[in-house]
C-alpha cells in the first residue's frame, strides 16, 4: 500500500492538480487503476491536511472530474448503450451479469438504488452506465449525480483531512487494498459520529447554562 501511495504522491508532485483530475476522471469512465478512487481521495485529503495540497481546490477538481466522467458515461450509454453491448469488445470492463443484477435491484428499489449505488465503492460507475442504458430521465439523473458527487467528494476528501493525525498508523497496515479502504471508511464514519456527538453534547451544555 505504501508503495502505491508513493506513486500517487510522485504523480501529483510531477503533474500537480492535473494528476488528481485525470486519475479520478479516467477511473470513473472505466479505465482500470491499481488503486480505488476512494483511497485516492482520502490520500488527497491527507495531503491537504499536511499542507501539500489546497483543500478547496482538491474538492473542486474531484467534483468536476466525477461529474464530467459520470455525465459522459450516462450520455454514451443513453444513446449508444444497446449498440455497445451488442458489439462489446473484450477489453470493456463491464460485465453483463453485473448489469443484470443491478437492473433487478433498481427495479425493486427505484431512485434510492441509484442514490445508494452512486455512493458505493466499486459499483459507482456501473450504476451510471445502468442509468444510461435504462434511459433514466436526464433531469432526474443530473440531480442525483450532482448530490451524490458532492457527498462522495466531501466524505472521502474531507475524511482524509480528518484522519490526517492518524494516517501513519493506518497506512502501515499490511493488508489488502479492499480491507484497508474499509478500515479507513470505518474510521472516517467514527470520526464523523464522534464530532456530531461532541457538537450535540456541547449544544446541550450551553442550553443548560
Amino acid at each position: 500500500m505504501t508503495f502505491m501511495l508513493n506513486e500517487i504522491l510522485y504523480n501529483i508532485s510531477q503533474y500537480g492538480y492535473l494528476a488528481i483530475f485525470l486519475l479520478v476522471f479516467l477511473q470513473e469512465v472505466g479505465v482500470p487503476s491499481p488503486i480505488p478512487n476512494e483511497l485516492l481521495l482520502i490520500f488527497c485529503g491527507y495531503l491537504s491536511f499536511t499542507g501539500i495540497l489546497n483543500l478547496p481546490l482538491v474538492l473542486l477538481l474531484v467534483l468536476a472530474a466525477d461529474l464530467l466522467s459520470s455525465g459522459i458515461l450516462y450520455v454514451v450509454f443513453y444513446f449508444f448503450g444497446q449498440f455497445i453491448f451488442r458489439n462489446k469488445p473484450r477489453w470493456l470492463p463491464i460485465s453483463e451479469q453485473k448489469i443484470d443484477r443491478l437492473t433487478q435491484k433498481l427495479n425493486v428499489s427505484g431512485q434510492s438504488s441509484i442514490f445508494i449505488g452512486r455512493l458505493t465503492p466499486f459499483i459507482k460507475g456501473y450504476v451510471t452506465v445502468l442509468c444510461g442504458l435504462l434511459r433514466i430521465s436526464p433531469k432526474k439523473y443530473l440531480i442525483t449525480a450532482l448530490v451524490t458527487s458532492i457527498i462522495w467528494t466531501l466524505f472521502y476528501v474531507g475524511g482524509g483531512f480528518l484522519i490526517g493525525p492518524y494516517w501513519n498508523l493506518i497506512s502501515k497496515t499490511d493488508i489488502s487494498f479492499d480491507k484497508t479502504l474499509m478500515i479507513i471508511i470505518g474510521t472516517i464514519i467514527l470520526i464523523f459520529i464522534g464530532l456530531q456527538l461532541h457538537k450535540t453534547i456541547f449544544q446541550q451544555q450551553n442550553k443548560t447554562t
